[in-house]
């Protein structure tokens, strides 16, 4: 088999495949495998197959285990609502884990070594096509590559993606900075680093939490540009980053001069597509289903692909340990496609929800206050096993309207629109 893309997603599918029985060789376009970014978090949906894989208490060692998710409101400070993430590690039976990206992707990275993953490096890979009983790419250099499958992991900007729809990236308008705080500094040490923390404002929000057993602080600062709504190239400027949070509270306003302000992300995804096999081609993770980040499942969707496919592959292998790969992509096709786009939908109404200005924002935090701790209607569909059939997904959460919170403003919280 032939994996493109040596990201999260390749890097998970091409381990997932070889405890399977399949040779896999994994074609990385850059001179060497990295990662980039800081923190990500892992709910219990990705460390329920972390542990299948044997690679949970390394993943625990390099991150942290925290005790709860708390949501407070960016201009006051006030707590909205948290997640007893102890007890949803009981009710789930696995935990929440935050961890570096880096450190995630060196984890899998030395998994799949050890498996026997044929890795190679400085393959950018320029075409694909189908060929009689496999597919074959075909890289810059112009040499190329043949097997029985290839699996295109090969991101936002998907060439494979181009076989199966003619669209593009959508820009959200929003943009994100990134940064991490040593735990020697003052701030750090005002922080519960037990705490996962994402402070919800008007068209702007803040995260942070620990790193690596509390040796940093993860910070995320995402906001709307102005330049973007008007059309602009030069977008998402730290100008724009500081006049985003200048009516917020003093927490938030004083984590921004930690921020890497060489370096910003524009925030993409693209809308939902229902088919992801071309022959013996495949998509797999952001070149199939690149979310918004608001419910924390970009990289936990394309492990949990790669995770589906090799249970497949092992339920369509012979005893001879000949695959129908027909029909093990048929089955994965008829699962994941519409898990995601559930999951793309959710991500972009969240985030609309977090953003909420006005009366709107005064009903959401009314209505989170309102929340039981320990009520996980909106996150049973996403944390429980994750689905190899489509009997096996479970149901979405009972909308709620935000006019349920006796205000005027007549805004819908809709089934398969917002966590």
């Amino acid at each position: 088999m032939i994996v493109v893309g040596g990201g999260l997603g390749g890097l998970g599918v091409a381990l997932s495949l070889t405890r399977r029985g399949q040779r896999v060789r994994l074609l990385e376009r850059a001179p060497a495998f990295g990662e980039v970014g800081a923190g990500i978090q892992l709910a219990p949906n990705c460390t329920r197959i972390l542990d299948d894989y044997g690679l949970l208490e390394e993943a625990k060692s390099l991150g942290v285990v925290p005790d709860a998710m708390v949501m407070r409101d960016a201009v006051d400070g006030t707590e909205l609502t948290r997640l007893d993430l102890r007890h949803l590690e009981q009710r789930y039976g696995y935990p929440y884990l935050v961890i570096h990206r880096s450190d995630l992707h060196g984890l899998l990275l030395r998994a799949c070594g050890r498996a026997g993953v044929e890795l190679i490096t400085d393959a950018q890979v320029t075409s694909y096509e189908n060929t009689d009983g496999g597919a074959r790419v075909t890289l810059a250099s112009g040499e190329t590559h043949e097997a029985g499958v290839v699996i295109a992991a090969d991101g936002l900007h998907s060439l494979a993606r181009k076989l199966l729809v003619d669209d593009q990236p959508v820009s959200s308008a929003y943009v994100a900075y990134r940064g991490t705080v040593p735990a020697e500094l003052s701030r750090v040490r005002s922080v519960d680093l037990g705490e996962v923390v994402v402070y919800v404002g008007p068209s702007c929000h803040f995260v942070h939490y620990g790193l690596r057993g509390g040796e940093l602080l993860n910070q995320v600062a995402v906001f709307e540009s102005p330049k973007a709504l008007a059309g602009q190239e030069d977008w998402g400027t730290p100008d724009e980053l500081d006049a985003a949070f200048a009516e917020t509270c003093d927490f938030v306003r004083d984590g921004l001069p930690f921020m890497w302000r060489d370096k910003w992300w524009r925030m993409f995804d693209r809308d939902p597509i229902m088919n992801w096999v071309h022959g013996r081609i495949a998509l797999l993770g952001d070149s199939a289903h690149p979310p918004l980040q608001y419910i924390a499942q970009g990289a936990i969707m394309a492990i949990e692909d790669g995770w589906v496919l090799g249970e497949h592959v092992a339920r369509n292998r012979a005893a001879d340990g000949t695959v129908d790969w027909d029909a093990a992509l048929a089955a994965y096709q008829a699962v994941r496609p519409e898990h995601c786009r559930r999951v793309l939908s959710t991500s972009r109404t969240w985030g609309e929800l977090w953003h909420l200005d006005g009366a709107p924002r005064e009903q959401r935090n009314a209505l989170l206050r309102a929340r039981d701790t320990h009520d996980y209607s909106f996150v049973d569909w996403l944390y429980g096993p994750t689905a190899l059939t489509p009997d096996q997904e479970p149901p979405m959460f009972t909308p709620i309207p935000l006019t349920s919170a006796d205000a005027e403003v007549p805004l819908t919280v809709a089934e398969g629109d917002a966590a």
